[in-house]
């Protein structure tokens, strides 16, 4: 992928003279004496800190699924606000129409104020007539991921990837224990799961502005949920 990545770049580059194409061998052997400093820059990579977003500027929306015991397939619903990391909507759907998504939209809307753009992928929920008008309507830009690309929607993707993590070793009856169990998940990761890339605070206390370094907390409590899978200390502000 490297050599076809640099001679469709540099076949015919007018900064050549004759045309600059490598081979996959010299490929391999260039990449096997650089093998450190490749490390060291994928681990910068992922570990890079995103720059810091104010909340309500850009919000996520996006849907993953869940199998009961009975092996129905139940959708869920996440809203996630881009700056804060908050987990606003955390819902098992019915139905992954339009207009749920929109009803769901808007009851975060209603609780936590508007956000200037929603980002989805080009599902055809995401991308019906209706949803994309209701949407204009209410003022807010729609940031569509492009086709195949996941990571340019990765702030839910991460979140999805630490729910799926966590659902995968637990089981749910139906529709209703799936609700309740998501109910638990989103008070643990919005107020009691520091996160790394906040510097350490919640998703709640980034929404709030509190720093919990500076600001002494009013109580503690120890929550554990899902038989231990999500555990740790509520400290309240």
């Amino acid at each position: 992928m490297i050599a076809d990545s640099f001679n469709r770049r540099f076949a015919c580059h007018a900064d050549f003279k004759r045309r600059a194409t490598v081979g996959k061998s010299f490929v391999a052997d260039t990449v096997r004496k650089h093998r450190y400093e490749i490390e060291v820059e994928r681990r910068r990579i992922k570990h890079r800190v995103p720059p810091a977003l104010p909340r309500n500027l850009v919000w996520a929306m996006d849907m993953t699924g869940k199998t009961d015991a009975a092996g129905n397939l139940h959708m869920i619903l996440g809203l996630l606000d881009h700056g804060s990391r908050g987990l606003l909507t955390l819902a098992a759907l019915p139905d992954k129409g339009s207009w749920t998504l929109l009803g769901h939209l808007f009851l975060a809307i209603g609780q936590y104020g508007k956000p200037r753009a929603l980002r989805t992928d080009n599902e055809a929920c995401f991308t019906s007539r209706v949803f994309r008008f209701v949407l204009a309507l209410a003022g807010i830009r729609h940031q569509r991921s492009d086709p195949g690309c996941p990571w340019q929607n990765g702030r839910i993707e991460r979140l999805f990837g630490t729910l799926k993590r966590k659902l995968d070793q637990w089981e749910v009856v139906g529709f209703e224990a799936l609700q309740g169990s998501l109910g638990e998940f989103q008070f643990w990761y919005n107020h009691v799961r520091a996160h790394q890339h906040l510097g350490g605070a919640t998703p709640a206390e980034a929404w709030a502005g509190v720093n919990p370094f500076a600001v002494k907390h009013k109580s503690e409590t120890w929550f554990e949920a899902w038989d231990g899978l999500l555990q740790g200390y509520y400290l309240r502000r």
